[in-house]
């Protein structure tokens, strides 16, 4: 049985190994994670799931923006399970929260970077066809999803890492 809900500090170092399991060592050498730097996950979007005093998943989303406009967008990840904890919908349930979240803090657009058989059943879809890019990373794997209806009207360009749009203001 495990539980959802926000992340404490003191649960970084427990989430931090949960990462390195799921992804391995050398996972910060991703491409996405160049986007993570210099800037916080958002407070509020940081979700862990819990079994007793275990943390099982992960899941937290980043501030970001599209294109020329700098229209404020989520990237979301990483979503982490425990490698023994995987098929038990932990991952499903934490990506539901975080979008329920997501939406309910009035956040229009969410990002991801990751496999297109997994996600569209959340309502990610490819992000290619809507113009937008993120420099760096292969094209097939950016998805993109809408939070409302017409989130993603207008919405083209390139991901730009928030840092970015703070140290240019």
């Amino acid at each position: 049985m495990y539980q959802i809900s926000t992340e404490r500090p003191e649960d970084e170092a427990a989430i931090e190994q949960l990462l390195d399991k799921a992804f391995g060592a050398n996972r910060q050498s991703k491409t996405s994670y160049r986007y993570r730097e210099g800037v916080d996950p958002v407070a509020d979007l940081k979700l862990v799931a819990r079994d007793a005093d275990q943390i099982v998943g992960t899941l937290r989303f980043w501030p970001v923006a599209i294109g020329l406009a700098q229209m404020p967008a989520l990237l979301l990840g990483p979503l982490a399970v425990a490698p023994v904890r995987q098929g038990e919908g932990i991952g499903g349930a934490l990506m539901r929260q975080g979008l329920d979240m997501a939406l309910w803090a009035r956040h229009r657009v969410v990002l991801l970077v990751g496999d297109r058989g997994y996600y569209a059943r959340f309502g990610f879809e490819a992000a290619w066809p809507y113009g937008l890019t993120m420099p760096g990373e292969r094209v097939e794997r950016l998805m993109v999803r809408g939070l409302e209806a017409g989130a993603l009207d207008g919405v083209v360009g390139a991901v730009q890492p928030w840092r970015a749009v703070r140290e240019a203001a």
